[in-house]
């Protein structure tokens, strides 16, 4: 089928929305099924690797409902309520279902199997294991791939000092996870800050946990106090298209509403800025632990 793209003849004026972000959609439907009292989530991005985690998180006992594509009610069981599943996990193709819930699940102490499509299976988790291991994990892989087996051990975790040897979200929110159940402290010392929504929202419920400099510290918890509400921000991935597209055609005056501008997301706008871009930050609040404003 042949299209054709007429030259644009105004600018783009208005107010719109992007879909909520991805990372803290992940994050707040695992967070709040370690809570034990219903949150109700808004904006959530319903998208294949969210509805993973979701799958994912009912097959360990969380109630999930829709009331909207993009509003959902989670109920938990409380931090140590998590249900041994009786099917195989399968995070399909998201690499973060995967990874961050190895971490839960090993803090947890709680028997599962875990499978994913053909793509997620061909990914290497020994990046993942091995920090595990340490803390005293018992994790079978094939071959350092899918399918792996989480397998209960007879002591709980302990928490250990981990110098990541590269920057990864994902590696420090599965110790962080697994922290939150292990005996005594877990630090995790990153060579570059990556993005950080794992620790604001464990924050945001309540866990003991601190930045100094690289290094990230969470102390074991006896539970979690979950927010009655949670709003995902708009993704800033997304948003980036409309920011360019806005200040590349002339006559533009575009607001992007709800947008999430945690600092270690937010480098396109400091680079357009000192190429001389015309952005504002208005109406910036902090909800959840995250700052959101309309761009």
């Amino acid at each position: 089928m042949n299209k054709k793209i007429n030259k644009i003849q105004r600018g783009l004026v208005g107010k719109i929305t992007v879909p909520g972000d991805k990372s803290i959609s992940h994050r707040s439907v695992m967070l709040a099924a370690l809570g034990d009292s219903p949150v109700k989530i808004e904006n959530f991005l319903k998208a294949a690797d969210t509805l993973s985690t979701v799958g994912v998180m009912r097959e360990l006992g969380a109630k999930i409902e829709f009331s909207a594509d993009n509003v959902l009610t989670v109920k938990g069981n409380g931090l140590c309520g998590l249900k041994e599943p009786q099917n195989t996990l399968d995070a399909g193709n998201s690499g973060t279902t995967l990874r961050l819930l190895m971490g839960l699940l090993a803090g947890a102490n709680i028997s599962a199997n875990f499978i994913g499509d053909a793509s997620l299976s061909k990914r290497p988790m020994k990046r993942i294991t091995d920090p595990l291991a340490l803390m005293g994990a018992k994790i079978e892989t094939t071959d350092g791939k899918l399918p792996i087996k989480i397998l209960k051990t007879d002591k709980r975790l302990k928490g250990i000092e981990y110098k990541m040897p590269v920057a990864s979200a994902q590696l420090k929110s599965a110790l962080l996870l697994a922290g939150l159940f292990a005996e005594g402290e877990t630090k995790i010392i990153e060579p570059n800050i990556s993005r950080d929504h794992t620790e604001r929202m464990l924050a945001a419920f309540g866990a003991k946990i601190t930045r100094e400099n690289n290094g990230v510290t969470i102390k074991s918890a006896e539970k979690l106090s979950a927010p009655e509400n949670i709003f995902v921000p708009g993704d800033i991935s997304s948003a980036a298209y409309f920011i360019v597209a806005a200040l590349i055609i002339p006559g533009s005056d575009l607001i992007i509403e709800n947008i999430g501008v945690n600092p270690t997301r937010t480098g396109i706008i400091d680079i357009l800025k000192e190429m001389g871009a015309n952005i504002a930050l208005e109406n910036t609040r902090v909800i959840c632990g995250e700052e959101i404003a309309d761009i």
